[in-house]
């Protein structure tokens, strides 16, 4: 779980990660069997008593217990180097090669511990598709799923978004105990909720709150519009259900707001609005299909704040919507004929008074899909249907890529090699067959030092940086390395199809 503000950390059980974690039940009489699907909640009516045992009885079961490991890796790190040190280690001072001595640096191969971690999941098929955070999963090399009837599974990841802080594993089963998924804009501030996890080692464990606000936005994540939850929650809890009182999912447990790592009295939960669309697509696509509008901007009362403290007046027609400070050229909203100084107040006929609510709306969008935008221009309310974009523009489907696109072997250079050419790190390339590479004129036996800025040092390192490249705005690969002549070489390899 993740804590926030003054400190923001990954979580599980291994750090002092937070989840949102809050419920409370609903009466509820009802002795008909619930399949896996999309439900509307409704709330308790007024003045009547809140019994929770119904909600708590029917989340447990689809709620997982997740252990992560990470093996022990051996790393090359650069260390600096103590001149005295060196000289009581090796009198010569690392002369014949053994570091460099006169506060110069040195490459060290290091053994990484084995890590070991914990969190939650929540069941939503019945043939073992589990949804938890991607801090939960993220670098893991093996993940186990217990049941609430301890039953044991090995889980495998079917794909993850660090901007929600979503990923979706899978487990090998059938008939497995889903969750039914509720509709959490019929959330209501006010209404009980139960927290579903394994928090501080204390399996299937359930507290409960209210909804304390809705879309609430900390900064953690690129996309955020969290439910907001008085909830105890603790280490362990990440990735854990947030239900309603008839026990329907809806949100997943994330972070924590906490200035000690451990409960102090709000805990965030991201949506099922949001989360739906998030497995929708890492099902079919193996990534999301994110959709931008494509502005720059701030909630009008910071906008209007920021003004006031800088002595300016300024009336914009309405303190509630987003301010629009820029407009990316060839977006959506350009195309609307949206200007800087615009405030959006609407999308989809639903009123966006801030940010979050905006994301929310359009994080249920993909690249091609309409959406209509209601602003004011000059004070004046207008309304346009814009196209969405992806990132990178056009309205494609953007899929993850790996090195094999490359069309090349690789290999990390010897310490011979290291030596001769005066260089700590580099990918070889061993083999060039058809792929980007050969498009772009990069040979056998050149050097890959740094990509897209970021220093390349193993072949898991070429892997996530062509990862990450596939999918931004700008999918190309700025390579930079040197030939064993000892020449430099400088490339721009295009991912794009």
């Amino acid at each position: 779980m993740k804590k926030v503000l003054n400190y923001l950390t990954p979580a599980l059980c291994v750090v002092a990660l937070a989840f949102s974690v809050a419920a409370f039940s609903k009466a509820c009489t009802e002795n008909s069997q619930m399949t896996t699907g999309i439900k509307s909640t409704q709330s308790t009516p007024a003045g009547q008593p809140v019994d929770l045992t119904y909600a708590a009885e029917k989340a447990l079961p689809s709620v997982v217990h997740i252990k992560y490991v990470q093996n022990s890796r051996i790393q090359t790190v650069e260390v600096q180097s103590d001149p005295f040190s060196d000289f009581f280690n090796d009198p010569f001072g690392g002369f014949f090669g053994r570091g460099q001595g006169n506060g110069g640096s040195q490459q060290r191969r290091i053994q990484t511990p084995k890590k070991e971690a914990t969190g939650s999941g929540v069941i939503i098929s019945t043939d073992g598709y589990i949804v938890t955070n991607n801090h939960v999963v993220a670098g893991a090399d093996e993940l186990t799923v217990t049941l609430n009837d301890n039953k044991e599974f090995s889980a495998r990841i079917i794909g993850t978004d660090e901007t929600t802080d979503l990923a979706l594993i899978k487990i090998e089963g059938k008939n497995l105990p889903a969750i039914t998924i509720a509709h959490s804009e019929d959330l209501k501030v006010g209404e009980w909720v139960l927290a579903v996890g394994n928090p501080l080692g204390l399996n299937n464990t359930v507290t409960a709150g209210i909804v304390s606000a809705k879309a609430r936005r900390l900064g953690a994540n690129g996309v955020e519009s969290f439910i907001q939850t008085d909830a105890a929650i603790n280490a362990g809890n990440s990735g854990g259900a947030l239900v309603n009182t008839r026990g329907e999912l809806v949100g997943i447990n994330a972070m924590l707001y906490s200035q000690t790592g451990s409960y102090s009295g709000y805990g965030f939960a991201i949506p099922t609005t949001i989360m739906n669309k998030v497995v929708d697509d890492l099902k079919k696509y193996g990534t999301v299909q994110r959709a931008f509008i494509g502005i720059q901007g701030q909630d009008v009362k910071q906008y209007v704040d920021a003004k006031k403290a800088r002595g300016e007046e300024v009336d914009l027609g309405t303190m509630e919507g987003i301010y629009v400070a820029k407009v990316q050229e060839g977006g959506a909203a350009a195309a609307a004929g949206i200007e800087p100084g615009d405030v959006i107040i609407g999308a989809d006929g639903q009123k966006v008074s801030s940010f979050p609510e905006l994301q929310e709306i359009v994080a249920k969008k993909r690249p091609g899909d309409k959406m209509s935008l209601t602003y004011l221009h000059n004070k004046k309310k207008k309304q346009e249907t814009v196209t969405l974009k992806n990132e990178q523009g056009n309205t494609r489907v953007v899929q993850n890529q790996d090195i094999d696109v490359l069309g090349a072997n690789f290999r990390a250079i010897s310490d011979k090699q290291k030596q001769e050419l005066g260089i700590s790190y580099g990918l070889e390339v061993m083999k060039v067959d058809n792929g980007k590479l050969k498009e772009s004129g990069i040979n056998k036996g050149f050097i890959i030092q740094r990509i897209n800025d970021e220093s390349v040092k193993s072949i898991e390192d070429l892997q996530k940086i062509v990862r990450k490249a596939s999918t931004s705005k700008e999918p190309v690969l700025y390579i930079q390395g040197i030939y064993p002549s000892g020449k430099k070489g400088y490339y721009a390899v295009s991912l794009e199809e």
